[in-house]
């Protein structure tokens, strides 16, 4: 399918005629969504679906190099692109250089009850996919959806100018949201009257009635 680059980001542009025009960018506008994983802001999820329209889907090893999305390891990156093609298993689809947008928005129409669905991603349900058939599938997808070569290589993908400024700056983002997480369950046990403060308080209490306690003979 083809794709023109614009402030947005990528985006499909339906074809005339052939059996690539199956989806128009105004056929909804749950097109340019996804539900995000976390850890990722839009402009990063933009960022990791120029990376899988130019090396394709499952190339971690070539979108790590590419240096585009610092910091995010492979499994962060897997989640975020199942949630972008709305289904959990990407074996049909490994290595082709595809719009997961698109994909994600033929799933998000899929209805049934066949259909289950886990973080608004497709689930298999029934007997794991054969060989052939993943074959099988592998192709029609290509046939219907991958960019011509042409299209993928003239993608380009930001690279920053410090990466190790940006890791660093990631790792105080990090711990910022430790430090705020700290002061969310220390607020929550206070509320519950749970604190180690209140908790020494009650031992204390107890110690003195136990003292204050008349002798029984």
């Amino acid at each position: 399918m083809s794709a023109v680059l614009t402030p947005e980001g990528m985006k499909p542009r339906s074809m005339p005629v052939g059996q690539r025009n199956v989806l128009r960018s105004n056929d909804s506008a749950s097109l340019w969504n996804c539900t995000l994983s976390p850890g990722w802001t839009q402009e990063e999820v933009q960022i990791l679906r120029k990376a899988l329209m130019r090396f394709g889907i499952g190339n971690w090893a070539k979108i790590i190099d590419s240096q585009c999305l610092i910091g995010k390891t492979i499994a962060q990156m897997n989640l975020q692109t199942q949630r972008m093609l709305g289904q959990q298993s990407t074996a049909e689809f490994a290595g082709l250089h595809i719009d997961p947008f698109v994909i994600g928005e033929l799933n998000s129409k899929k209805q049934g009850p066949h259909i289950k669905r886990k973080n608004n991603c497709i689930v298999n349900t029934g007997a794991k996919l054969s060989r052939e058939e993943i074959r099988r599938r592998l192709q029609e997808h290509k046939d219907t959806y991958e960019l011509s070569e042409a299209e993928w290589l003239a993608i380009e993908l930001p690279k920053p100018e410090d990466p190790l400024a940006l890791i660093e700056a990631k790792r105080k983002e990090l711990q910022e949201l430790r430090d705020e997480l700290d002061r969310v369950q220390q607020r929550i046990a206070d509320i519950k009257g749970d604190s180690p403060a209140k908790e020494s308080d009650e031992e204390m209490t107890d110690d003195i009635n136990v003292t204050k306690r008349p002798r029984v003979d």
